[in-house]
C-alpha cells in the first residue's frame, strides 16, 4: 500500500543518511531539478539550484574524514509534518534537525539546530529508478534555517 506521507518522510530521512555517510553525490542527486535556500542567522538567503551546484556547495563546506569518508555526524530529524495536496501532485513538509558530531579530539555534542521547509513534486509516473526509489516524490526546494549554533569547526571546511 502506497503512503505518500511515508515516502516523503523517507526522502527527508534519506537526505540525512546520505550526508552522515559522506555520500554527497547521492545527496545532491536528491535535488536534480530542485534547489536549496540557505538562510543564515541574520536572515540572509543564498540560493543553490541544481544537482551540480548543490554537490559543489556540499563538497566545499563539508569536512569528510579520511578514516571512513564521513563527516562523523548524525543528523537527527524530528517533528516531520507533511501536507500532501489533494491532487497528490505536490506536497510540503516542515521538520527540525539537530546535528551531533564526535571526532577524536572533539567529544560528542550537538553542533547545530536547523528547521527545514520542503516542497516536493510527485513523479510517480516517471520511468526512472529515482522515482521508483522515492515513491515518485522528489525535492523541488529545501529551505534551511539555521537557529542554534555550536562548535562547527570540525564539521565545516569554511565558516558560514
Amino acid at each position: 500500500m502506497q503512503c505518500d506521507s511515508c515516502d516523503i518522510k523517507n526522502l527527508i530521512y534519506r537526505y540525512a543518511d546520505h550526508i552522515d555517510r559522506g555520500k554527497l553525490d547521492d545527496l545532491a542527486a536528491l535535488f536534480s531539478g530542485g534547489r536549496l535556500l540557505a538562510v543564515t542567522g541574520d536572515g540572509a538567503v543564498t540560493e543553490i539550484a541544481g544537482e551540480q551546484a548543490i554537490l559543489q556547495m556540499y563538497k566545499s563546506f563539508t569536512r569528510l574524514y579520511d578514516d571512513n569518508g564521513t563527516p562523523h555526524t548524525k543528523h537527527v530529524t524530528t517533528n516531520v509534518m507533511v501536507d500532501v495536496a489533494a491532487d497528490g501532485a505536490t506536497a510540503t513538509a516542515q521538520s527540525y534537525a539537530v546535528v551531533f558530531q564526535a571526532v577524536d579530539d572533539f567529544p560528542l555534542q550537538p553542533i547545530i539546530g536547523v528547521r527545514y521547509y520542503d516542497t516536493f513534486a510527485n513523479d510517480t509516473f516517471a520511468n526512472d529508478t529515482f522515482a521508483k526509489d522515492t515513491g515518485g516524490w522528489r525535492f523541488t526546494e529545501r529551505k534551511i534555517e539555521s537557529h542554534l549554533f555550536g562548535d562547527l569547526s570540525r564539521h565545516l571546511l569554511q565558516p558560514v
